[in-house]
C-alpha cells in the first residue's frame, strides 16, 4: 500500500496528493506556476498552486476509471515551483516558457496562478508539437479573447486571443458567461473559435441538447488537444474565493465530464493541461479543495487513456 505523507505543515509544502517521490522517470510531472502579474479584481492567485498541492493531501485515492489506487503503478513527480525570477512581464513569461518546456517528456499538469501563463505554455508546447494542429478545450466564465485590456496586450483576458496569435489550430470554450462585445465579434467571425455559452448549456429548455452537442464535439477532436481549466468556469459555489467569480456556471459533474470525455476522445492525443485561478481562503479551503479534486481527475483520466492504450 502507498503511504501518503499527509503531515504537511500548514499546507504549506509537500507532495501531490502526498505520495513519496520515486525514483525514474515519471508519467505525470505536477508543475506550480506561481504566477499574478496583471489580475484586474480579486487577488491572491500566486498562492494558489501551493495550496493546492497542500489540499490534495486530502483528496481520496480511489477513482472508479483505475483498477487499483492512484498512482495506480505510475510515477507522479511534484516538481519545484516555477521560480517567478524577472525583473518584466516579459522575461517572467519567458521563465514560465522554459520552466514548462524542462517537462516535455512527461504528462504536465500545471497549477496558477493567473491565466495569462496560458501563451507561455504554449510557447513550450509549441517546442514540441505544431500549434496549428492543437486544440485547446478551455473551461472558464471568460472569453479571454480580449485583444488587450487596460493597454496590456499579455493581461489574463488576453490568453486565448494570443494563444491563437501564436498558431493554435482551435478553441473550444465552454462555461462562457462574461465577456466583451469585442469577444462576441471575434468567435463569431473567426472560425478558429467554438464556444458554448453558460446559459445555453445550463438553460433548462434545450441545454440538454447542448451539453450533449459539447461532449460529441469533444469526442471528435484529432491530434494533439490541451486542456485549461480556469476554475472560474464553475459555478461560484464551488470556487469562491477565485479572482473572478461569475455566478452561473458550470457544475462539478460537468467539468469532470468533460475531463473524463477529453481523455477518451479516440483520435485525440491528450499532451497536458492547467488547472489555473485558484485563490486560496484560509477560512473554507473549498476553493483550493475543488482544484486539487479536478487535478486529480486530470491526472486520473490520463493514466485510465494510457491503461486502455497499452492493453
Amino acid at each position: 500500500m502507498i503511504q501518503r505523507v499527509v503531515d504537511v505543515t500548514e499546507f504549506e509544502e509537500g507532495t501531490f496528493l502526498g505520495l513519496p517521490e520515486s525514483d525514474g522517470a515519471a508519467d505525470v510531472s505536477i508543475l506550480s506556476v506561481p504566477y499574478e502579474l496583471t489580475t484586474s479584481y480579486g487577488q491572491g492567485t500566486c498562492e494558489g498552486p501551493k495550496a493546492t498541492i497542500g489540499a490534495s493531501a486530502q483528496v481520496e485515492l480511489y477513482d472508479p476509471l483505475l483498477p487499483e489506487d492512484l498512482p495506480c503503478g505510475f510515477t507522479i513527480h511534484t516538481a519545484q515551483p516555477w521560480d517567478g525570477e524577472g525583473d518584466s512581464l516579459d522575461a517572467q513569461l519567458s521563465g514560465i516558457t522554459d520552466y514548462v518546456s524542462q517537462f516535455s517528456s512527461t504528462f504536465p499538469v500545471i497549477l496558477g496562478g493567473e491565466h495569462g501563463m496560458l501563451p507561455a505554455i504554449m510557447t513550450a508546447i509549441g517546442r514540441r508539437v505544431d500549434l496549428n494542429d492543437l486544440t485547446i478545450v478551455q473551461i472558464d466564465a471568460h472569453a479571454d479573447l480580449r485583444d488587450e485590456l487596460d493597454g496590456d496586450p499579455n493581461s489574463h483576458a488576453c490568453a486565448a486571443r494570443r494563444s491563437l496569435d501564436l498558431g493554435v489550430g482551435k478553441i473550444l470554450q465552454i462555461g462562457i458567461r462574461a465577456f466583451a462585445r469585442e469577444e462576441a465579434t471575434f468567435a463569431d467571425q473567426d472560425s478558429r473559435v467554438d464556444s458554448w455559452l453558460a446559459r445555453d448549456v445550463l438553460n433548462p429548455c434545450g441545454g440538454e441538447a447542448t451539453w450533449l452537442n459539447w461532449l460529441n464535439r469533444l469526442s471528435e477532436i484529432e491530434g494533439p488537444v490541451w486542456l485549461t481549466l480556469d476554475v472560474d468556469g464553475l459555478d461560484s459555489a464551488y470556487v469562491p474565493s477565485t479572482g473572478t467569480p461569475v455566478p452561473g456556471g458550470l457544475a462539478y459533474w460537468q467539468v469532470v465530464e468533460t475531463i473524463e470525455t477529453v481523455a477518451s476522445a479516440p483520435n485525440a492525443q491528450w499532451i497536458g493541461a492547467d488547472v489555473c485561478e485558484i485563490v486560496p481562503d484560509s477560512s473554507n479551503h473549498v476553493t483550493e479543495f475543488t482544484a486539487a479534486m479536478l487535478a486529480t481527475k486530470i491526472v486520473a483520466s490520463h493514466f485510465a487513456r494510457r491503461l486502455e492504450d497499452e492493453a
